[in-house]
């Protein structure tokens, strides 16, 4: 590929001199078309491994690998994608959707992504970024009221309250989407700013999301902005800002300006009734060692939510969301189709966590806009190449873009348990050694 682009470069100062298409190389066609051959080559069509420098046989140990945890009894199903130079080059599906029913794993089977959500969010927040209505340095206050004075909890007071302190300055724009505002999120019990989002019913889809921002604005923050990562529910605020800044719904932005346009037809808010023999349903260890049915989540949702979560909402199927990664992949763009500039995919996979957040992430990695980054594979213990970006979802679904190794991945399971964090590691271990050049 530099070859190719050195190539390129001669060619565009040989234009530049001279002025004539006849001053290319022989065998380069004009610019033109050759960009646009370039943009349809990268279409996620089949292809062979070794056309993209993957070998077949070694792609047969990250088959064999998903498969292993199958038949050892870890998870009930999967299903998993890779695609390597904008090309796909491994599909594999194994197990069943349900350990009840057996019904059989599908390529098209539909999951939960619940987190997996957060970069969808995050790249329809950034396309309004694009649009100026909005910028990185901005106070959040400028488009919710009501974050203009948060106080910050900063422990106890003699009598044992809590003890709230004003916030030093507002939280940013990218504070927000790097989880570096001072948010949290409610899903646990040991922090006292968690208790009160689970006391206060913060995050309820059974509710408008400016119900959400109305309690966020009445509850302090759980540190000063730009102090601490820590995971939260500022991706549900994105959300809202989507549908405040363009005017639509979060559904309707998402259908119209992301599903749409990517071919992504399996993707949204919930699963309509006719479709619902395709769900996967999550599991979970069972005492006995098997496994059995979980209640997380509760039922498949048939109609639109009243609060669409932009934080952890949406269903879809393994193949959508590969042809998401693919676009950010191509850095921007998929079929014709340019959602972002390549510029601001770089943004959000570059690391804005400050020197004083940055600690509290894993080793070796931080946080851009909406997805993790990794600035030191070794310090991660990882096989990533640097500047990769990643993220997952809480039933075990997960993803990773490498831009210089070129290539995707996606993994689908409904799982929660230990075995999610084993496969995940699995799967990017079986799949680097298959990449030969």
């Amino acid at each position: 590929m530099e070859a190719r682009v050195t190539r390129w470069r001669l060619a565009l100062v040989l234009v530049a001199t001279f002025g004539v298409a006849a001053a290319l190389p022989a065998g380069l066609a004009p610019l033109a078309p050759v960009a646009a051959e370039s943009a349809a080559a990268r279409d996620l069509e089949a292809a062979a491994p070794a056309d993209v420098g993957v070998s077949a046989k070694r792609l047969e140990r990250l088959a064999a690998g998903m498969q292993q945890m199958i038949d050892d009894g870890k998870l009930a199903g999967v299903v998993t994608l890779l695609a390597r130079d904008g090309k796909l080059v491994h599909s594999h599906v194994a197990g069943v959707q349900d350990v009840e029913s057996g019904a059989p794993m599908a390529r098209d089977s539909i999951f939960r992504i619940y987190s997996m959500t957060k970069p969808i969010t995050g790249v329809a927040l950034m396309m309004l970024h694009e649009e100026g209505k909005w910028r990185l340095n901005d106070p959040v206050s400028r488009y919710i009221p009501g974050f203009a004075d948060l106080k910050v909890h900063v422990g106890s007071n003699p009598d044992g309250s809590p003890r709230v302190v004003d916030a030093e300055r507002p939280m940013t724009m990218a504070e927000l989407m790097s989880h570096g505002g001072g948010l949290a999120y409610g899903l646990g019990t040991a922090n006292y700013v968690d208790r009160l989002y689970r006391e206060h019913g913060v995050l309820d889809a059974d509710a408008p999301l400016q119900t959400m921002i109305d309690k966020l604005a009445d509850l302090p923050l759980l540190a000063q902005p730009g102090t601490r990562w820590y995971y939260s529910i500022g991706v549900d605020v994105q959300g809202y800002l989507v549908a405040k800044l363009s005017g639509q719904s979060l559904p309707e932005f998402f259908a119209e300006r992301i599903f749409e346009p990517l071919g992504m037809v399996d993707t949204g808010f919930f699963v309509p009734e006719d479709q619902l023999h395709r769900v996967a349903r999550i599991h979970e260890e069972a005492g006995d060692g098997g496994l059995a049915l979980s209640a997380m989540g509760g039922p498949t949702r048939t109609a639109m939510p009243a609060g669409p979560s932009g934080g952890g909402g949406l269903w879809g199927t393994a193949d959508d969301y590969l042809r998401f990664t693919q676009m950010l992949l191509n850095e921007g763009e998929l079929d014709g189709v340019r959602l972002l500039a390549p510029r601001t995919v770089e943004l959000m996979r570059t690391n804005f966590l400050s020197p004083q957040a940055l600690p509290t992430m894993r080793p070796g990695q931080g946080f851009g806009l909406d997805f993790a980054t990794v600035h030191d594979p070794a310090a991660a213990g990882e096989p990533y190449a640097k500047g990769s970006y990643y993220w997952g979802g809480a039933a075990g679904t997960w993803f990773w873009i490498d831009p210089k190794t070129d290539l995707t991945f996606v993994g689908m399971i409904q799982h929660r348990g230990t075995a999610v964090r084993e496969v995940q590691g699995v799967s990017r271990n079986l799949t680097y050694q298959a990449v030969v050049h």
